[in-house]
């Protein structure tokens, strides 16, 4: 346990450091670098009503050992203090903020958060309901969710992803895509 806490404060430490340098002058100690990443997402922890209110849409429906994504789409670039996509797990009538995400169209030649482990998202047709359908291209899109008929929304290449699990415990690493701990929400 020592071990995980020990290794959990180091990847902690270098995100705090990167976040540091674009959201704040900067910072000395760890818990004025942790301060800040947790100070710029606790608002959206316990509820999805000030995530919406800020500009964040459904983005995907439940995504199995993930959760429910939102992304605010006025969220440009890599700022760990402004997160663009909001990974939420669900049950009932609560919500609650697990993990935050990042996309980029390839790998970053340089990782923008020490010990970044990536994962991948195919190219798809997105629609407003949060409904995703694998596509190559955008021409293969549908105008609506074939399961749900909700409108189209926007169609995108296959994505780099950077999932930080900063409020959800994950056993298998802050910047695992996964997180079988996450696994009883998946019926929402």
């Amino acid at each position: 346990m020592r071990r995980i806490i020990t290794a959990a404060a180091l990847v902690a430490s270098a995100l705090l450091v990167a976040a540091s340098a674009s959201a704040a002058p900067k910072q000395t100690t760890f818990a004025q670098q942790l301060r800040i990443v947790h100070d710029a997402t606790a608002k959206y922890v316990d509820g999805l009503g000030r995530a919406k209110a800020d500009g964040y849409v459904i983005l995907t429906k439940m995504i199995p050992d993930m959760g429910y994504h939102f992304i605010n789409p006025t969220i440009q670039g890599f700022d760990l203090a402004k997160p663009p996509i909001l990974v939420y797990e669900h049950s009932g009538s609560t919500w609650r903020l697990g993990a935050l995400e990042w996309v980029f169209p390839k790998k970053p030649a340089t990782p923008p958060v020490a010990g970044a482990k990536y994962g991948a998202f195919p190219a798809a047709c997105q629609y407003k309901d949060g409904t995703f359908v694998p596509a190559d291209a955008q021409s293969k899109c549908a105008m609506t969710a074939p399961a749900t008929g909700a409108a189209f929304s926007f169609w995108h290449g296959p994505l780099v992803t950077l999932h930080i699990w900063a409020w959800y415990p994950n056993p298998l690493g802050v910047f695992s895509g996964v997180n079988p701990l996450a696994r009883p929400y998946d019926q929402g």
